[in-house]
This record gives structure tokens, C-alpha cells and sequence, in this order.
């Protein structure tokens, strides 16, 4: 049993990775508030599938644009103060939220704005945030940091949409944004305290040449590319969230909305809790594709059902395979790329992890209106269990990836026990 339970060696050995995550915890909880309540306002301002998919459309150029530069960014300016003041802008934008909400007619166009606005400073951010983690967690730690950041994600994504499906439809919308902005004051409190986190001496200035050298460096790793791609196929064939809204409305149960948006990070979180396995695992390529099957096989599985009870119990399996999936793409990240191509790699694998989902929307929200929510999903789901036995065939690189004799994973061991000593 004891070793099931996460490995806390990270969380012991670092006071930064400690205020780091319990930041994003709290961000977290409150970004999921929004998460659950602007489709649910959108959906009732418009009643259109089609509008509420959308917002994957104009959250997904400033998330591609954003995201390549602020990797850039992150290698060549200091990484705590860029997390901080993206921090600070996304808390403003939740409180613009809430002024829409409180009005007598609140618009639509303004929770279009705020979702694009919110993509670009997110996708500045997020790069900066993954390679801070492996300058203050050490090397053997990287895959017991992946799942104790996968925790994090999950236990917000938990509580936030259980919580958010009970305050809007009993004390409204306002309350989901009001609680959001709280959360991102909060979450500064901590991010303030870690050590400034200053650019490397081998970093390049942010250009568009420093971007282009990064996708080189991604371009010559073909393991690194297999899990962008399995990644961006998995999101886009197979992500659901779009429709939900929809999908509980054809199943007769409203009240059951909060709980499939917290299904899949329910999932996620119980893979989390009984993650201790993982830093046993060595074949790192392989669990990625095996887990990207897993998760569309289960999608596809939740959209067959008729009943509720069963669709949550899909979405939450499902949930567990993309974390699977999710903490061994980290732990390949974080344990080849040097440090003075970390942020723009950071900034290439958003684009892998953040551009699906965003198609996906637009894919699923898209297809629900031309043929039916359930056929949306499914299909998804399955769409996605074919493309991974296709991939597995075309990545040979992917799925012999071995931690213990990778030269990239060999190389950067070597390096970082050179600074330790």
C-alpha cells in the first residue's frame, strides 16, 4: 500500500515547490469555477452548441501565438516575475467577468474578449511555470513532481466544478466569478515568496530566431514529437467538454452537470493519490500511448450510455488514463530538455496539451449541432483509440523511449549531478 502513495520527496526537499504548488492549487480551484461557469452563461445567452464550442476558436490564436513567445520569454527573462504579473492579469480579467455578470443584460461579447485575453496570458505564463519545476525539484524527483502537480491540477478540478455546478444554479453566476477573483489574490500571496528564478547564461533574447531554435531542438527529438502529436490527437478526436452542457440535458439530469466536469479530474485525481508506481517506470513512451488509447476508448464509452451513473463512471476512468498519459509526457520533458531551451520547449509542448482541447471544442461543439451530441462523442472516442494504434506504428522512437538509457535523459542526469556537486 505505502507504495502506491505519491512520493512526497519533492515537497519535502523544496520550500518553492511547496508555496509553487500550493499556488496553483488555489488558482486552480477558482479557474475551474470559471471553467464550468462561462459555457453554462454562454449556453443560456445563446442556447447554441455551436456558440458554446466556439470558445475554443478565439481562445486558440492567442494560446498559439502567446504560447511560442512566452516560452521565449520565460528562457530569457526572470521566470517568477513573469509568473507574477500573468498571475495578477488573469485575476483582473475574472473580476471583468463578474462586472458582465452583475449586469441587468449582461453581454456576450465581452465572455469571448475575456476567454481570448485570458488564453494569452495564460499561454505566457504556463511555459515559465514548467521550467521553473525542474531548477527547484532534483532530477531523480522530476516523475514524483509530475504526479504531485497532477494532484494539484486534479483536486481543483475536483472541487472546482462540484462546487461550481451547486453555486450557479443556486446562488448564480456572479458568485462562480467572485470566488475566482479571490482565488488569484490568494494565489499571488504565494508565488511572491519564491526565489527570484533569473535567465540562464545560455538563454537567447526572445526573438523570433530563439523561438525557431527551440522548434528545431523539438524537431530533432522524435520522442519529444511523438508525445506532442499523441497528445494533440488524443484532445482534439476525443475531448467532450464542450458538449456536457448538452449532453445533460439529453440524459434528463441537470443536476449532473458539476459532477461530469469534475468526472474526468476525479479520475486524474485517483491516479494522483495512488501514483507511487510511477517512478518505477522506465518505458515512459509506451505508457503514453497506451494511456491516449485508454482515454478514448473510455470517452467513446461515456457517450454510449444512457445512464447518468454510468456516463460519470466513464469520464472519471477516462480521466485516470489522461493523467497516466499526462505525468509521463512531464517526466519526459523535464528530465532531457537542457535548461536554456526550456522555456520554449515549455511553450511547444502548450501547444501539444492546450491546441487540442481548444479543436476539440470547436470539433465536438460543431459536430453535437450537425449530428447529435451522442454521436459527437462517441465518435470522438473512437476516432481516438484508431489514431493511437496508427501512431504507435509510426513513432518507433516514442515507444522505445527508456529513462534509465535515453542519451538525453543520460546527458542531463550527468549535468545536473555536476551542479549538485
Amino acid at each position: 500500500m505505502r507504495n502506491l502513495l505519491p512520493d512526497l520527496s519533492p515537497w519535502k526537499a523544496s520550500a518553492d515547490f511547496r508555496r509553487l504548488w500550493t499556488s496553483g492549487l488555489i488558482s486552480n480551484f477558482g479557474s475551474f469555477l470559471t471553467f464550468v461557469a462561462l459555457p453554462v452563461q454562454l449556453k443560456d445567452l445563446t442556447g447554441s452548441a455551436a456558440a458554446v464550442g466556439a470558445i475554443g476558436a478565439v481562445e486558440l490564436l492567442p494560446l498559439i501565438v502567446c504560447g511560442l513567445y512566452g516560452g521565449a520569454l520565460a528562457d530569457a527573462l526572470d521566470k517568477r516575475k513573469l509568473i507574477v504579473w500573468m498571475e495578477a492579469g488573469q485575476g483582473l480579467l475574472s473580476a471583468v467577468l463578474l462586472v458582465n455578470a452583475l449586469l441587468p443584460h449582461p453581454a456576450v461579447w465581452p465572455l469571448y474578449a475575456i476567454a481570448a485575453l485570458s488564453s494569452a496570458l495564460g499561454s505566457i505564463q504556463r511555459p515559465a511555470l514548467d521550467s521553473l519545476w525542474p531548477r527547484i525539484v532534483a532530477h531523480d524527483d522530476m516523475p514524483a513532481a509530475a504526479s504531485l502537480n497532477s494532484l494539484r491540477w486534479t483536486v481543483g478540478g475536483v472541487a472546482g466544478p462540484a462546487v461550481a455546478g451547486v453555486v450557479v444554479a443556486y446562488a448564480g453566476l456572479g458568485w462562480a466569478y467572485a470566488a475566482d477573483t479571490l482565488t488569484f489574490a490568494v494565489s499571488l500571496a504565494y508565488i511572491v515568496r519564491i526565489a527570484p528564478s533569473p535567465a540562464s547564461h545560455e538563454a537567447s533574447r526572445p526573438s523570433l530566431t530563439a523561438v525557431l531554435e527551440g522548434a528545431r531542438y523539438a524537431w530533432s527529438r522524435k520522442e519529444l514529437l511523438g508525445t506532442y502529436v499523441v497528445d494533440l490527437a488524443a484532445m482534439f478526436l476525443a475531448m467532450p467538454l464542450a458538449v456536457l452542457p448538452f449532453l445533460a440535458d439529453a440524459l434528463h439530469a441537470d443536476w449532473s452537470l458539476g459532477l461530469m466536469y469534475a468526472s474526468v479530474p476525479a479520475g486524474a485525481m485517483l491516479v494522483s493519490l495512488t501514483s507511487g508506481w510511477a517512478s518505477r517506470v522506465h518505458r515512459h513512451g509506451l505508457m503514453v500511448v497506451l494511456a491516449a488509447t485508454g482515454w478514448g476508448l473510455a470517452v467513446a464509452a461515456a457517450g454510449v450510455c444512457g445512464n447518468v451513473w454510468l456516463v460519470l463512471a466513464f469520464l472519471t476512468i477516462g480521466g485516470g488514463f489522461d493523467m497516466v498519459s499526462g505525468i509521463f509526457r512531464s517526466a519526459m520533458w523535464n528530465q532531457t530538455i537542457p535548461d536554456e531551451l526550456r522555456g520554449r520547449l515549455a511553450g511547444i509542448e502548450l501547444l501539444s496539451y492546450s491546441v487540442g482541447p481548444q479543436l476539440g471544442q470547436v470539433r465536438a461543439g460543431g459536430l453535437a449541432a450537425w449530428a447529435g451530441v451522442r454521436t459527437s462523442v462517441v465518435s470522438g472516442g473512437l476516432a481516438c483509440a484508431g489514431a493511437m494504434g496508427l501512431l504507435a506504428l509510426c513513432l518507433p522512437g516514442l515507444m522505445s523511449y527508456d529513462a534509465r538509457t535515453n542519451e538525453h535523459a543520460v546527458r542531463m542526469r550527468e549535468r545536473r549531478a555536476a551542479v549538485q556537486a
